[in-house]
């Protein structure tokens, strides 16, 4: 097990609170867009689910996910409740471990992980505690690693995830079920810890809500054509207006929507002025 023995892990123990198939969105992200972070490592790729809480059936999922983009994955289950720990130990299999263990991510013989997927964690945090958590998660990064840190409903039907990696958060991404969405703004009650407090008027994650809301309004024609074409057209109108919109139609089509973070970066604090360059997307 590629996981170093920990007394006292860096964290809080979360609710723990999950359920099967919570987190299909954002692994669906991981095997789409991110799936040549999987495929460049020469050696087996390590993915950390950190905080998979009371059961580990997310891990399970995507272990079975990532390996059908990279067979010899290795996903690593940290968690800081022992009980847990010792509970999902006897759910362990060839490329899928558990063991103790927080933001300080306790691989061994200086591995790096590749992808570290850290939802409804940081959500108890305060605020100005996650730079820090990010910081912490990103020194244990490969160079082309990511921290993925997000949010979601209890179905998983409405998510939201901002990408880390070791220059600072790159995008953020939002995910919803069209069928039966009134507005995409429905999503802000799932913004992750770095912005749910900052969908406040003066701040850009509440201004580009507005602008969505907005496209979404005019794109309505397109409604006789089935929710999805709605959703591109609204998608389009917002990538003409100048915001920088990633990904293509294939994505948008998923109700999947994914902004560089400068587009929502906080107007004040830690978050500011980390902004990067970097695509967060497919590299040749």
């Amino acid at each position: 097990m590629p996981v170093e023995r920990v007394e006292r892990p860096v964290g809080t123990i979360t609710r723990g609170t999950t359920n099967p198939n919570r987190l299909r969105r954002c692994d669906r992200w991981l095997t789409g867009p991110q799936a040549w972070r999987l495929r460049r490592p020469a050696q087996p790729p390590i993915v950390v689910d950190l905080g998979y809480g009371r059961s580990p059936v997310t891990t399970l999922e995507l272990h079975d996910r990532l390996a059908r983009v990279r067979r010899d994955v290795e996903v690593v289950g940290l968690e800081i409740d022992p009980d847990r720990v010792r509970q999902a130990m006897a759910l362990a299999r060839p490329g899928l471990a558990f063991a103790r263990g927080g933001f300080e991510v306790p691989l061994t013989r200086g591995r790096r992980a590749t992808v570290v997927r850290a939802f409804n964690v940081l959500r108890q945090y305060a605020e100005e505690e996650v730079p820090e958590a990010w910081d912490r998660v990103v020194r244990r990064l490969a160079p082309d690693g990511l921290l993925v840190d997000g949010t979601c409903d209890e179905l998983g039907r409405l998510a939201s995830w901002v990408a880390v990696d070791p220059s600072g958060p790159v995008s953020l991404t939002f995910s919803w079920r069209l069928r039966g969405m009134t507005q995409p703004s429905v999503v802000a009650e799932r913004l992750p810890k770095a912005l749910i407090h900052r969908n406040v008027p003066g701040e850009p994650v509440h201004d580009l809500l507005r602008r969505l809301d907005e496209a979404w309004d005019r794109s309505s024609a397109h409604a006789s054509f089935g929710v999805r074409q709605r959703f591109v057209a609204t998608v389009e109108a917002l990538r003409d207006s100048g915001v920088e919109v990633r990904d293509g139609r294939g994505r948008w089509r998923l109700g999947e929507l994914t902004v560089g973070w400068a587009e929502v970066a906080p107007a004040s604090g830690p978050q500011a002025a980390r902004t990067s360059p970097d695509t967060g997307g497919q590299r040749a």
